[in-house]
């Protein structure tokens, strides 16, 4: 996820952190390099210039060059530029109470991933307690009614269609007197599209949005797309009113020129992210997060929320206990590698990571490193699992065997987990360890104490899979 661009800004970012001193050009020659990558990104040139124009406006005044940390003083100062052009703050959707309708009409060419976003869309709000329903207005390409009622059937929700239909209008109004009468609250319109704009497209979805008044009217873009995206945007907001973006396939996009641009241009914000094949794979857009990846310095919060989403917390309190008691054993570490695997690729997991974003690639992971070691694992007895120090040499031979790796890949494991235990005993032990853990990740940035001016031992008690948290 935005790899290319990350990792120019992350190098940019660590030189600048580290400086004493600032001077006017130092500023220029930084801004001229962030200037490259934002075109190499491209982002829209009359926002670049917009960008570098007040950046260095604002860099080159006393805050800066007068300033205690000049280098912390001006990362803020491009950290800051970056977050106004992404939208500067999180948007929620507008949706009515629970006791009335909320139609969410869904735009975009083909191929942009409309179906697929609607029913990630429908999956996220049932788990936020709205009852949703999937309306099939996309009587163009083929089988994409069914494609939608296959995707509805997978997460329970109902998807509304009528068969041999014809008319997206007439099937749009339909829906609403469905969802009524049977306690739905959230209605999300599929559209058709076309491989391109055309007055025939338009036209159809001009008449639909008049006939069901919906709350939000959104496009779903390609982010790969770049600048095109940003177009596509204008056209559609022109002659329908946009209320806001979904960024489809922004896990594969290494540049980011459409999210770096969408919001300067068309005055709409980004409202999700598609990150991933995965249903769950569909996250609120965060501007300042999304500000963090790309400046090198990660995504704690959204690494926090995502293991929150996947562990059990009382089995974590329950693991921390036995981690503290140095009763952590072989089984646990199983189950840990079943819950990191939950969270999503490492690779994701990694970009949040502060320092490490944009500099793994998921090509670099050795994703069968992980599946050796759960096959050595659950080829070990109940006992073995539970008490590491019974596996003699010609267990190890055993186990070896039935996992199909070798007896130097089960001693490396062994040897891993005994490190992993006396690890994990020392930070549930000693909160000043996990601080002295965290704030060294920032000072491989160049900063002092935290990134960003952030303290990262003051994170709090956010649980990690494992039960250890900071």
């Amino acid at each position: 996820m935005l790899e290319k661009i990350t990792s120019t800004f992350s190098g940019i970012i660590k030189t600048l952190a580290g400086k004493s001193t600032i001077t006017e050009k130092n500023i220029e020659e930084t801004v001229e390099q962030i200037k490259m990558a934002l075109l190499e990104a491209d982002v829209n040139l009359r926002v670049v210039r917009r960008f570098v124009n007040s950046t260095i406006e604002e860099a080159k005044g006393e805050k800066v060059l007068k300033a205690v940390d000049p280098g912390q003083q001006f990362v803020k100062i491009i950290n800051d530029k970056i977050i106004a052009m992404l939208g500067d703050k999180k948007t929620d959707l507008a949706l009515k109470g629970p006791d009335t309708q909320s139609v969410i009409l869904l735009l975009g060419l083909q191929g942009a991933g409309k179906t697929t976003a609607a029913h990630k869309l429908a999956y996220r709000l049932k788990k936020e307690g709205r009852k949703p329903l999937l309306v099939a207005c996309d009587l163009v390409r083929p089988a994409a009614v069914e494609q939608l009622c296959v995707l509805g059937e997978k997460i329970d929700v109902p998807v509304y269609k009528e068969d041999g239909g014809k008319n997206a209008v007439k099937i749009a109004a339909n829906s609403i007197d469905f969802a009524k009468k049977n306690g739905l609250d959230t209605i999300i319109v599929d559209t058709a599209g076309r491989l391109q704009i055309d007055e025939d497209m338009m036209k159809e979805l001009v008449d639909v949005k008049k006939k069901v008044n919906p709350v939000e009217t959104i496009l779903v873009a390609d982010s790969m797309t770049g600048q095109n995206a940003v177009d596509i945007a204008k056209s559609f907001d022109e002659q329908l009113g946009l209320s806001g973006v979904i960024l489809t396939k922004f896990d594969s996009d290494a540049r980011g020129g459409a999210a770096l641009s969408l919001k300067s241009i068309t005055n709409k914000p980004i409202l999700f992210i598609g990150t991933g094949e995965k249903t769950e794979d569909f996250e609120p857009f965060h501007p300042d997060r999304i500000a963090s990846r790309i400046l090198g310095m990660g995504d704690i919060v959204t690494l926090v929320e995502k293991a929150q989403e996947t562990v059990d917390q009382e089995q974590a309190a329950k693991l921390q206990k036995k981690m503290a008691r140095n009763e952590f054993t072989l089984q646990d570490m199983l189950e840990q590698f079943e819950s990191v695997e939950k969270m999503g690729s490492v690779s994701k997991l990694l970009d949040m990571m502060p320092g490490l974003a944009g500099q793994i690639s998921e090509d670099q992971i050795d994703k069968a490193g992980i599946k050796h070691q759960k096959a050595i694992i659950q080829s070990m007895t109940k006992k073995e699992r539970a008490n590491h120090l019974i596996i003699g040499p010609a267990r190890r031979k055993r186990i070896a065997k039935g996992s199909g790796t070798s007896v130097q890949e089960v001693n490396k494991l062994i040897k891993q987990f005994e490190k992993t235990k006396l690890t994990m005993k020392k930070l549930t032990r000693n909160r000043g360890a996990q601080a002295k853990m965290m704030n060294a990740l920032a000072s491989q940035m160049g900063s002092s104490g935290g990134l960003g001016g952030m303290d990262l031992s003051k994170l709090g008690n956010m649980k990690f899979p494992g039960g250890f948290h900071f």
